[in-house]
């Protein structure tokens, strides 16, 4: 039998009166899930009875549902697409099935939707032609993966997505998996045409697989921007994939662009555009500084969604010249940046205080500051605006307002309330975000900017769009046994609605082989009496102007025997008390019937305790001991049957039997928590503890035992609380208790919460009060502190405790306030030092009549979101205040004139009711009074509202200007009345634009500005101006709603001004003593240039100026040569231009005098030249000439030394001796080259040591030379009186003998010495 009714919905004219269609009995359904089995194989197929084949055919009669049916359906709601019913009907079986010498009815039931038919009724109706439907919707996948052999069409596992952006730095991977018995095979079409890839070698296929890669190193990526689709085909069907839309990721540069700085004054609103390049995808944007750090956001300072920076004020701290936009593009990981903008914030009072002491203490700004202003929408623009999303994605609105102080942002909805679960806030309040959008998102939403001066508002229309989806699921696949009959099902919806297109195989079905066992109607196949070879893959295509859903599903004509698949001799076990689910996944087809049995087999389990559900899973609700044995499950089809047998054990629950306890511990001491527990036998326990949620710190104080915690030593870190977990495999059960750690005191005093109050008692009642006592607990040496009182309404909110009051701890009697239409329990806990006791046995119940209100609603105001309406809003009553049932609110109106009646109505379940058809902008009074069953609650206070603006129909009149100077005119205007404002009045705007400059050089300009002034003022300064220049103005008033029509047009001529730096200064030509200068005139020339000046001076090594010269210069001329200049030094040169009024900002440049080069450096950049100079000026520099003149005087002294070397090297007393020694090596001194050549050995010629000796033998003089003191005694030889030098050759040379063999010695030479000073030089 069916546990459960089908709802399907009806075909129109899909079957005649007369056809008798045989149907097997093959419906199933989805059951319910299993137990905690010892292997957690899942079930891998939902199996449903079914009766045997062949002879026991169930004859249905199926007769067309009448028009009249349909119509009154339709009638009654249902739409076409929704109407199903829950089916009644009944089956015969015959005699002849299964043996059985039986003969039964079969009554699957439910009830009808919305009527049913009488059994007079001559049709049968929408029943019996849902019994068909539900009979041909069952469905079975083929488990590939666990049995093998059995045939299967294609079925697409993978592939890639719809819309496949690819990184071009990798080679391109278009993913297309199948599975299917056989295995397919796969091709490829590319823009709707064959793609053959063998004739492309950048292309290959994976194998086994329909993966396309394709090998970029030899090909640019966009050479494949292409539409592909993947065909997987088998001899039993074909199926294919989506389109797959290849696109590259790309990043573009940033676009040149000029940045102009940006100056504002404090205070006002300003936005920094990012427009960034449109990459693929979309880059992410943010803002950060020249040292890559974020810039901070807040309330006042944000970033919009679509990148820009918006400020709502500016303040002088915002000067900055770092303003960087950064676009990072996710598929590339690369990240560009803008250019830095630079931003300037004047300070106004600055302004203010210059301004005044020029004209004779004026203050120009006067009044309050202009700054000083109720919000205004910066994004988005209008008094209301529009956006589009699709179900499922992710709606965004964002609404940002300027003003001072800065706005605070709002948002509810104004067609119902916002979905709390799925709404956040981003960016201060800034954006709203809902995710995952349904149809129920749709309407009008409210954004508010608000602050101490005022508040706007902001309408944004939703409108919710639907690609395709699928309403049940996409359409499944079916597996029906020869003769066998089902349907399939392509059920999906969408805004709009869309349309349904099948094909078979890929081929549009219409163009495929006709087959009188299917018939198509719209999102329906139906497939009556299959037979084998009829296998096959039918695509659903599902489309509408946003997007598309392409489902393959297979029709398998399968004859199978039934199998089980769940393992042979599995054991289950479940905890007592427990659900216990046993599996019996099977596959066969037909479909197998499913039969359970227990131990002996002596009778089916289909009664209570057991449930058996359609896909052969055997439930036990509550399982208990008896439960547990040996369970056997039968599949059986018309081919067979097959058997497996399953185990359950069913278990004792784990259960901690002695709980750890709350302790209070001195320092020092141990604390010890037990926690016993109880399991089953054959379950292995673990013990775990926890500490604070955590693991329990490595300190060797902390002893675990089986069961107990020992905490040695208890230190001040060992407070906290104490978790005991004891787990089995298939249960757990914990407790926790917390440990505080005191200081000893002498003698050891135990610090415990108090135990609970007994005793409650409830005297004196009243109609609104009670007086309530109560005996104290056990104090546990910590005075209580204080009682809480809590009460429980067990008619409002059964269940949950209110704190109601406290007491001080010394007293145990509390008179208690009481409420009208509540039913009062109460309780007391009493807390001292260590915590709160456990709370006391609650009190008898006390329960208070009903009575009128005793308030009415606060926060009452009247406004209008219309021109022409009234929103009378209010704080509503809470369900204490209540005091009743039956609670609604009397909410009466009227105009604010003499004579006018109220207007009431009641009101209940809300808070706000709308008055229609109001005058524009008239005062009203407003009252709301609650009522209950019981009575209306006290006379009301009266509140004062307005019904809604309008935009105001008249301009301010008499609209001047007066100039104050050559950027700053004041502006006066009479004011608008207030009749025409029609609303309340917000200020004024001055829109003012630059039409053109009066000098022929600039062209006209057309950019508007806008400066707001709020409040009601009539006369206001307009700053910034640029002189000699033609402006023009209007005025226009506005108030919430918006701006009113403009003043006529005024103009403003400004006088000349004082002119611009010239807008370049270049220096050419430059010679020993000569100069050109080159220059421009000024980009600001603010009236006729009447000539230049120029003023130049010499700048010494010390940066020191010289003497000024100065040079008028007429006004056609752009060069000078400057003549009879200093050889090699640096000037400074100073160009002003000079109008009527003066001269204005000089640009300055430096250049210096000399042949062939002339450095020449910006104002700001002077390294250049100065670094020049000092080359140029060296031999004039000190330390230079101090350089020079110790190197001389080293070599005078290098030369004394070698000429008394030279002429009194032989006068020393041992000259005989030397001369009676034979050795060669004491020979004298060279004359003629100041060395002791003689002394070398002429055969060896070897260098001295550190020497390097040339190719030709001989020793180079410059890398040679010892010195003089190596031909002494270790350091003592020295010269007597007559020059003569008193060392022993013979001892050195004996030394240098043994150490290293005959070297050559050689005297400093005054030409290496000059050579070494000139390679240092």
């Amino acid at each position: 039998m069916l546990s459960s009714p089908v709802r399907l919905r009806p075909i129109r004219g899909a079957l005649k009166a007369h056809d008798w269609l045989p149907i097997w009995c093959n419906l199933r359904s989805t059951g319910a899930g299993s137990a905690s089995a010892s292997n957690h194989s899942p079930s891998a197929i939902l199996p449903a009875p079914s009766c045997a084949r062949g002879r026991c055919l169930l004859l249905l009669l199926l007769l067309l549902l009448s028009d009249d049916l349909l119509k009154k359906t339709k009638a009654e709601g249902d739409s076409e697409e929704d109407e199903s019913y829950n089916l009644t009907f009944c089956v015969v079986i015959d005699r002849r099935c299964d043996r059985a010498e039986r003969r039964g009815v079969a009554v699957f039931g439910g009830r009808p939707s919305r009527h049913t038919p009488t059994m007079g009724s001559r049709r049968m109706d929408a029943p019996l032609l849902g019994l068909f439907l539900a009979h041909l919707a069952t469905a079975l996948e083929v488990p590939l993966d666990l049995l093998e052999g059995l045939p299967q069409p294609p079925t697409i596992t993978h592939q890639s997505p719809k819309d496949y952006i690819i990184d071009p730095r990798e080679n391109i991977i278009i993913h297309c998996e199948a599975k299917g018995k056989p295995h397919p095979s796969f091709s490829w079409t590319r823009n709707g045409t064959h793609f053959d890839i063998d004739e492309d070698p950048n292309v290959s296929m994976k194998p086994n697989s329909g993966t396309l890669v394709v090998d970029i190193s030899r090909a640019k990526a966009e050479h494949y921007e292409f539409v592909y689709q993947c065909t997987a085909r088998n001899k039993h069907g074909t199926a294919v994939s989506n389109n797959i839309v290849v696109q590259q990721s790309r990043s573009p540069l940033w676009s040149k662009e000029k940045v102009d700085p940006i100056v504002i004054s404090e205070g006002r609103s300003l936005v920094l555009r990012c427009r960034p390049p449109a990459g693929l995808p979309p880059p992410i944007i943010f803002w950060m500084d020249n040292y890559f750090q974020r810039l901070p956001q807040s309330a006042r300072v944000s970033q919009s969604l679509n990148g820009d920076l918006y400020f709502s004020n500016v303040l002088r701290e915002d000067s900055r010249n770092d303003y960087i936009c950064y676009a990072r593009f996710p598929y590339t990981q690369t990240i560009q940046q803008k250019q830095p903008i630079i931003v300037k914030v004047l300070d106004l009072d600055a302004i203010n205080d210059t301004m005044a002491a020029f004209y004779n203490d004026t203050d120009l700004f006067s009044e309050e500051p202009a700054d000083e202003r109720k919000p205004n929408f910066l994004l988005p623009s209008g008094p209301s605006s529009s956006k589009t999303v699709l179900r499922g994605q992710v709606l965004e609105m964002e609404c940002i307002a300027e003003g001072l102080p800065t706005p605070k942002i709002s948002w509810d909805k104004v067609s119902g309330d916002l979905p709390t679960k799925r709404t956040s806030f981003l960016h201060y309040e800034k954006t709203l975000r809902i995710v995952d959008v349904s149809e129920s998102d749709a309407g009008e939403y409210r954004c508010s900017a608000s602050n101490r001066l005022g508040s706007v508002h902001q309408t944004i229309r939703v409108t919710v769009k639907a690609a395709p989806y699928w309403i049940s699921g996409a359409p499944r696949n079916l597996v029906l046994a020869p003769g066998e009959s089902s349907v399939l099902t392509c059920r999906a919806s969408g805004t709009p609605k869309p349309s349904v297109s099948w094909a078979m195989n890929g081929i549009p079905i219409e163009n495929s082989p006709k087959d009188l066992s299917r018939k198509v109607e719209d999102d329906t196949i139906i497939f009556t009496d299959v037979q084998a070879g009829s296998s096959a893959v039918y695509q659903c295509n599902v489309s509408n102007d946003y997007g598309y859903l392409l489902s393959n599903a297979f029709v398998n004509v399968l004859s199978e025997p039934p199998r089980v698949l769940t393992p042979n001799h599995k054991v289950y076990q479940v905890i007592k008390n427990r659900q216990a689910s046993i599996d019996c996944a099977s596959f066969g087809s037909p479909i197998p019937k499913i039969t359970w049995f227990k131990d002996s087999r002596s009778s089916t389990l289909d009664g209570d305790p057991y449930v058996l559900h359609d896909n052969g899973t055997l439930e036990i609700r509550t399982a208990q001991a008896h439960n547990s044995g040996k369970y056997t499950c039968v599949a059986r089809n018309s081919l067979g049957n097959y058997e497996n047998h399953i185990y359950l054990e069913v278990k004792e629950p784990t259960r901690i039997l002695r709980q750890p306890e709350y302790k209070v511990v001195q320092l020092g001491r141990s604390a010890v928590f037990e926690c016993k527990v109880k399991h089953d036998p054959s379950l292995i326990p673990t013990m775990t503890w926890l500490k604070d949620d955590g693991e329990l710190p490595d300190d060797e104080r902390l002893i675990v035992d089986s069961d107990s915690l020992t905490i040695n030593d208890v230190s001040e870190s060992d407070a906290g609380v104490y978790t005991c977990i004891m787990n089995t495999t298939l249960d757990h059960d914990s407790a926790s208790a917390e440990l505080t750690v005191v200081e000893a005191t002498t003698p050891a005093v135990v610090y415990e919460r108090p135990d609970p109050p007994t005793d409650l008692e409830l005297t004196d009642q009243k109609k609104r009060s009670v007086q309530l006592t109560w005996i104290p607990g056990d104090e546990h040496n910590s005075p209580i502190h204080k009682f809480l009182i809590q009460y429980e309404d067990s008619l409002h909110h059964r269940g949950h405790w209110h704190n109601l009051t406290e007491v001080p701890g010394t007293r145990t009697t509390a008179h208690l306030k009481l409420s009208p239409y509540v039913h009062y329990t109460f309780r007391v806990l009493a807390l001292n030092a260590v915590n709160f006791s456990r709370p006391s046995f609650p009190s008898r119940m006390v329960k208070t009549e009903p009575a009128a209100p005793d308030g009415n609603p606060t926060g009452v105001q009247g406004f209008g979101t219309e021109h022409d309406n009234l929103v009378i809003s209010w704080k509503p009553l809470s369900g204490l205040q209540a005091n009743g049932p039956g609670l609604h609110y009397k909410v009466m109106w009227r105009q604010k004139v003499v004579d006018s009646d109220w207007t009431t109505v009641t009101v209940a379940n809300n808070s706000k009711f709308v008055v229609s058809g109001t005058p524009t902008f008239v005062p009203y009074e407003l009252k709301v009074q609650a009522a209950n069953d019981h009575g209306a609650g006290p006379e009301p206070a009266v509140a004062h509202g307005y019904s809604g603006e309008d935009l105001p129909v008249a301009a301010p009149d008499n609209v001047q200007a007066v100039m104050l100077n050559g950027s700053l005119a004041e502006l006066h205007w009479d004011p608008v009345p207030a009749k025409s404002i029609r609303g309340h009045l917000k200020g004024y705007k001055v829109y003012y634009w630059k039409e053109h400059s009066l000098h022929k050089h600039h062209p006209h300009l057309v950019k508007s500005q806008i400066l707001t002034f709020s409040g009601n003022h009539t006369r206001r300064m307009l700053p910034g101006l640029h002189p000699f220049s033609v402006y023009l103005f209007n005025v226009r008033v506005y108030n919430g709603k918006g701006e009113g029509p403009p003043s006529p047009d005024q103009q403003i001529v400004t006088p000349e001004g004082m002119p611009g730096a010239p807008s370049s200064l270049l220096v050419t030509n430059p010679n020993m003593d000569s100069l050109t200068l080159e220059w421009s005139p000024p980009h600001e020339r603010n009236g006729h240039i009447t000539g230049y000046t120029l003023r130049y001076q010499p700048v010494n090594n010390s940066n020191e100026l010289g003497a000024v010269e100065e040079l008028a210069l007429p006004a056609n001329e752009t060069s000078l040569t400057l003549l009879n200049l200093k050889y090699g030094t640096r000037y400074k040169f100073y160009l002003n231009a000079i109008t009527v009024r003066g001269a204005g900002p000089a640009i300055s440049q430096e250049a210096v005098t000399v042949v062939d080069e002339a450095l020449i450096s910006q104002r700001g950049a002077d390294v250049g030249a100065a670094v020049a100079s000092r080359q140029v000026d060296i031999a004039t520099q000190g330390w230079f000439i101090g350089l020079m003149c110790a190197i001389a005087l080293l070599i005078l002294i290098l030369l004394i030394i070698c000429f008394i070397q030279r002429n009194k090297g032989g006068k020393y007393p041992v000259k005989e001796k030397e001369d009676a020694h034979t050795d060669p090596e004491f020979q004298p001194m060279k004359d003629d080259d100041c060395t002791f050549g003689e002394y070398s050995d002429n055969e060896d010629h070897k260098p001295l040591k550190g020497s390097r000796t040339p190719s030709n033998g001989t020793v180079k003089r410059d890398d040679s030379d010892d010195s003089l003191v190596d031909y002494g005694d270790g350091g003592d030889g020295q010269f007597n009186e007559d020059g003569s030098f008193i060392g022993q050759y013979s001892g050195k040379s004996a030394s240098r003998d043994t150490a290293g063999g005959h070297e050559s010695s050689e005297a400093p030479s005054p030409i290496n010495t000059m050579n070494s000073l000139n390679s240092f030089v």
